[in-house]
């Protein structure tokens, strides 16, 4: 036991990494309908591209994952590029 983290002994050191190896299912994961707005109309349209994750093959995964990850990278490469947009002009995130 440690003085500073008490209940360090009581511990699983295994528990975490026991978690991490947990498979992923569609019961443990949000559906991406269901994720909270961002506040930007191009990140969710973006991200609500991963709904189609659930009716895909896993060997189709990939295509789709990259093509939400390249919209996104194109909206924060724009975002990047400066003050454009009247909502980051006048100050408002």
């Amino acid at each position: 036991m440690d003085e500073e983290h008490p209940d360090q002994g009581t511990q699983d050191p295994y528990a975490e990494r026991a978690w991490a190896r947990a498979p992923v299912t569609a019961e443990s994961q949000p559906p991406a309908g269901d994720l909270p707005p961002t506040g930007d109309d191009r990140v969710d349209a973006a991200v609500a591209g991963l709904s189609r994750l659930a009716g895909t093959p896993a060997d189709e995964h990939v295509a789709v994952l990259e093509e939400v990850h390249g919209k996104l990278r194109d909206i924060l490469g724009e975002v990047n590029e400066g003050p454009d947009r009247p909502d980051l002009a006048q100050g408002r995130p």
